[in-house]
């Protein structure tokens, strides 16, 4: 009876979540609910990073050194040959799609002197059901508005691909979802090859997630501290590289 009860509060729960027509999250997580840009130091001698997304970039239920802009930022002071300073600034919410980013970008117009670039953008595209011809039209948009950010300069860009949560307890192996999710990967990483932009595939570390639990945060759908650093093992080398260079 109890196993019973559980499961039709679960399906309500489940239900309410999806109701606004973005990926689930956490109510009582505050990096649900605001972007954390700011005015970076016009120090010279400082690192700037910009991490632009969504929830996957802001971190959805782990803590807030665990998601992967932080880590990458921790992960560059002890390995850059430089002791300067790194500063990160992140624009990014759950739920968020292209057209959400580009507006928050618009808005909040941060400077163009950042040192390195992320974007990693579309999975609430696919979620929400949005034409797949936005995502055509406003990934270019975002990624030439991320090299802007990056001093005009491509090769302090990285765009990150989309994670599938088809294999979380959320998406339950479903096949049609990893389909859509490897079409907006494939435009993406055929378009960053077309302009010479790094792009970092990461979204076969989340395929293991039905197996390897671990790589699951405890909503059951956002990738967890431990996916996060799988992530930054496979960017840093490369932006190490970027910084140094």
């Amino acid at each position: 009876m109890r196993q019973k009860l559980y499961m039709i509060l679960s399906t309500i729960v489940l239900f309410i979540g999806c109701s606004n027509g973005e990926l689930p999250s956490d109510p009582e997580n505050p990096l649900n609910t605001a972007s954390e840009a700011e005015t970076p130091s016009l120090d010279d001698n400082i690192t700037r990073l910009l991490a632009l997304g969504d929830s996957y970039t802001i971190g959805e239920s782990v803590c807030e050194t665990c998601r992967f802009p932080e880590q990458l930022k921790d992960s560059l002071i002890k390995n850059l040959s430089s002791s300067d300073p790194v500063e990160l600034d992140i624009i990014a919410r759950t739920g968020w799609t292209t057209t959400n980013l580009i507006n928050s970008i618009n808005s909040e117009n941060p400077p163009s002197n950042y040192d390195l670039v992320t974007l990693l953008i579309g999975v609430n595209n696919q979620y929400q059901g949005k034409s797949f011809s936005i995502y055509e039209d406003e990934f270019p948009q975002l990624l030439n508005t991320a090299i802007e950010k990056a001093g005009n300069d491509k090769n302090n860009v990285v765009v990150v691909s989309i994670p599938d949560y088809a294999f979380t307890p959320f998406g339950r192996g479903s096949t049609s979802i990893s389909e859509e999710i490897d079409k907006y990967n494939s435009f993406a990483q055929d378009y960053c090859n077309l302009k010479e932009i790094t792009f970092v595939n990461i979204t076969d570390i989340t395929r293991e997630g039905l197996d390897k639990p671990e790589l699951v945060a405890s909503d059951g759908l956002h990738p967890s501290a431990l996916a996060y650093s799988k992530f930054v093992e496979r960017i840093l080398p490369l932006a190490i590289q970027k910084l140094e260079d």
